[in-house]
């Protein structure tokens, strides 16, 4: 993986293939499909990740809790990356990791007639490892970053950008840990150990500044942000009577 090449996303939160599927045909990199806050259940999951069958967009899901049941569950549904939120620690990171991973690397049990290895008429040994992206939330996490960036598995620290500012609101704040001080950090720990670091922007105006500071696995809007604006947009248009 280039550390350095753009890899643009968007967050699907709706839980629909069709959304996925029309977004993939867009010409996404990666599309992340949230199980933590979306409204999709876990079995609306197979069939997003069927809607990108032969498309090049990567679909990462991203689980609510590192389970290590669910991780298994999707992954063997056929996503291709996983984000696991809220890992403060470099103790945490490597637990997902063995979760995500095939003995003797982890713990992930095996099965060859899964989706992901085309239901056994594909030898897993030509599956490739699922890009893994784990959250930076916290402050701790912050002050962690490094060492949750040197575990090995680990491809991206990507920000979660309300539950970081959130958290740095609820506590004292010290000096130099204000919010972007906290994301120059991040992107330093995550080049330092070669991986990437990514983030989520609400508005696209937002996308080149992050660029610029070292974000390269970038999600912009999501599928629910994108309707409301639409919706309220057309509804600004709407005619007065004037009789």
């Amino acid at each position: 993986m280039n550390q350095n090449l753009l890899q643009l996303g968007t967050w699907l939160s709706i839980g629909s293939p069709v959304i996925a599927e029309l977004a993939g045909l867009c010409g996404f990199d990666w599309l992340l499909l949230d199980l933590e806050h979306g409204c999709g259940s876990e079995a609306a999951l197979p069939e997003q990740l069927r809607a990108l069958r032969g498309s090049a967009t990567r679909g990462v899901v991203r689980v609510g809790a590192p389970h290590p049941d669910l991780i298994a569950r999707v992954l063997d549904w056929g996503a291709r990356g996983l984000m696991v939120p809220h890992v403060n620690s470099a103790a945490e990171a490597e637990t997902i990791v063995r979760a995500a991973h095939y003995p003797p690397r982890g713990k992930r049990g095996f099965s060859r007639t899964v989706r992901a290895h085309d239901y056994g008429m594909r030898p897993p040994e030509t599956t490739p490892a699922p890009l893994l992206l784990v959250q930076i939330e916290t402050r701790e996490a912050v002050m962690q970053a490094a060492e949750i960036a040197r575990v090995d598995g680990v491809d991206v620290l990507f920000v979660g950008p309300a539950d970081l500012q959130h958290d740095l609101k609820q506590r004292a704040p010290l000096p130099g840990e204000d919010y972007e001080a906290c994301l120059c950090r991040v992107v330093e720990a995550a080049r330092t150990a070669g991986k990437a670091a990514g983030i989520l922007v609400r508005d696209s105006a937002e996308l080149q500044p992050r660029l610029n500071q070292g974000f390269t696995h970038v999600a912009v809007q999501s599928d629910l942000s994108v309707l409301r604006d639409a919706y309220q947009k057309l509804l600004q248009t709407r005619p007065v009577r004037t009789s």
